[in-house]
């Protein structure tokens, strides 16, 4: 019995689609001290005025909160917000 409270179901802890479009947004503030509350799944992550050591403290940032890694040969497809969440998502479970 033990060993089932240390597991734990990925559909009881996955945050919503909602839920992490607004953690990509937070983050993104804090890192950039700037509002990200307007940006929508198609925004164009270059069209943010974030830079490159930027996005990979919002990356990194996304990682811990959610204790998933995010390969650096994934990163190379990752255009959009959009993108970024469908990748986050894949790591989640």
């Amino acid at each position: 019995m033990p060993a089932n409270m240390t597991t734990t179901e990925p559909d009881q802890t996955r945050p919503t689609r909602a839920a992490l479009l607004a953690m990509f947004s937070e983050t993104a503030a804090e890192v950039v001290e700037k509002d990200f509350r307007h940006v929508a799944e198609s925004t164009v992550i270059s069209e943010l005025a974030i830079d490159s050591l930027g996005i990979l403290e919002v990356i990194g940032s996304l990682e811990r909160r959610l204790r998933i890694q995010i390969p650096d040969e994934s990163l190379s497809n990752i255009r959009t917000v959009q993108d970024l969440l469908d990748e986050v998502e894949r790591r989640i479970g």
